[in-house]
């Protein structure tokens, strides 16, 4: 039983972290840990979570700094940890399943293959490809003669979501693996004059004021702009007209106004195009060219409003062969090599994930860092930036980092661990829990509760 209670992995991890977003060295070194309870992994699974929302929190606290004394930052593991699974709890009813049931790993020809189904489309396309109706019990019997590679490329190109279970070695050597060890963990880049209006950090609610228009989905670009509204900037998401994600709406869109629009049809597009133009901030989560190909290139993003931080999520990495393929985070643990890893470490017969969405949430904390940044950046230097991360490249971090494996339960959270206030969710009471982190004198706090795809009108409020 691992009974460690040294938070060094975190700060280590904490370290590459800050430098990949040009944090005082001196700053992250001063960030406090507390809490020090291990997800039951053979990665270190808990010093991810504590250390990518130390990096978005120490961000925070650098922007502070420009108007007051840079703040303390604590980060609690334990509750790191938990915010990375759920952090709502329902009052009486029942949060939405998170995976459709033909969602899961399936034994193939010669290895593991999982199917990501949750999305319909994405459920439609294997089942068609595959030609059998909607059980697992009869997916399972027609990709048991498929080889795990030949399958994974059909699902592909049938405009599915599948990964064949990979060893790191193989992962390595893959083209798309190298691409992805090439990369920065953050790449950032300069856009030239990033001016706009005469803003500045509030101490006590240092995003206040700022307009953050939210183009992402399940899971990572969610929990960033999660985080921003937590520090008061104003969170607009768009969906289109058909796209929904019941298992994950009620836990990330605390904060926000969410509308919809179809970014396909020229009216509904200039809509966009107007928020656009007031906006800070742009995150995006769409496959590389999915914007350039609405007529909204980053070139055109630039034109409708100068100074924009513009901040993009990729699955798989933004350069190699895979750049545009469809991933989520269970695919990429299956490609990279760590259900693999798992599967050696626990000595089991299928593979074995991490405990958590691990490679979402921290690269959803990792993106907000890089926002935050961003800001501070334009406040020093007057310049626009643009940032972009991947789930692959934050994958690396857990090879790089691998602390000491941990197997002792987990424990559910306490009572104790909830907040008080009643959050009056679009589908009933909840408590969430306290957040991670804290950042002295300047709370991570949500002002509305969370609320469902399509419910707001696509328009900015008032800035107060």
């Amino acid at each position: 039983m691992c009974t460690s209670t040294r938070p060094e992995p975190a700060a280590a991890l904490l370290r590459e972290l800050a430098g990949a977003l040009d944090l005082p060295e001196a700053a992250a070194a001063a960030v406090e840990f507390v809490g020090i309870q291990r997800l039951p992994s053979c990665f270190a699974v808990s010093d991810l979570a504590a250390s990518a929302v130390a990096a978005a929190c120490l961000a925070v606290a650098e922007l502070v700094s420009e108007v007051a004394t840079r703040p303390r930052v604590r980060v609690d593991m334990r509750l790191a940890s938990l915010w990375f699974g759920f952090s709502l709890h329902p009052l009486g009813w029942k949060l939405p399943a998170l995976r459709d049931a033909l969602t899961g790993d399936y034994p193939t020809r010669d290895g593991w293959i999982k199917l990501h189904a949750n999305a319909p489309h994405h459920r439609d396309a294997v089942l068609r490809l595959l030609g059998c109706p909607a059980s697992r019990e009869a997916l399972s019997r027609a990709v048991a003669s498929w080889p795990a590679e030949e399958l994974e490329q059909a699902v592909v190109a049938a405009g599915g979501c599948a990964a064949r279970l990979r060893e790191r070695a193989r992962w390595q050597r893959h083209a798309q693996g190298r691409a992805v060890a090439r990369e920065p963990l953050v790449w950032r880049g300069v856009d030239g004059d990033g001016r706009i209006g005469d803003w500045l950090p509030l101490a006590e609610r240092p995003l206040a004021g700022l307009r953050v228009l939210d183009l992402t989905r399940v899971l990572a670009g969610p929990v960033a702009t999660r985080f921003l509204a937590g520090y008061g900037a104003q969170v607009l998401r768009i969906d289109a007209p058909d796209w929904d994600e019941p298992g994950a709406v009620p836990e990330v869109t605390a904060g926000k106004r969410c509308a919809r629009l179809d970014l396909r049809q020229p009216r509904q597009r200039e809509v966009f195009e107007a928020l656009l133009a007031q906006a800070d901030i742009l995150v995006h989560g769409l496959r590389p060219g999915a914007l350039d190909g609405l007529g909204l290139g980053a070139q055109q993003r630039r034109r409708i409003r100068p100074g924009l931080i513009d901040v993009s999520l990729d699955a798989y990495g933004h350069a190699g062969p895979w750049a545009a393929r469809r991933g989520f985070d269970s695919l990429v643990q299956f490609s990279c090599g760590i259900a693999a890893r798992g599967m050696a470490w626990r000595q089991a017969g299928a593979p074995v994930s991490l405990p958590v969405q691990a490679l979402d949430h921290a690269t959803g904390y990792l993106m907000a860092a890089a926002v935050v940044r961003a800001l501070t950046q334009r406040l020093r230097a007057g310049q626009a930036w643009s940032a972009r991360v991947s789930l692959a490249r934050t994958a690396e971090l857990l090879f790089a980092h691998p602390g000491e494996a941990a197997d002792a339960p987990f424990v559910e959270a306490a009572q104790a661990e909830l907040a008080q206030g009643i959050e009056a969710t679009a589908w009933g009471p909840a408590r969430r829990l306290h957040p991670p982190a804290v950042v002295a004198g300047a709370p991570m706090r949500w002002d509305t509760p969370a609320v469902a795809l399509g419910s707001a009108q696509p328009q900015w409020q008032a800035q107060r």
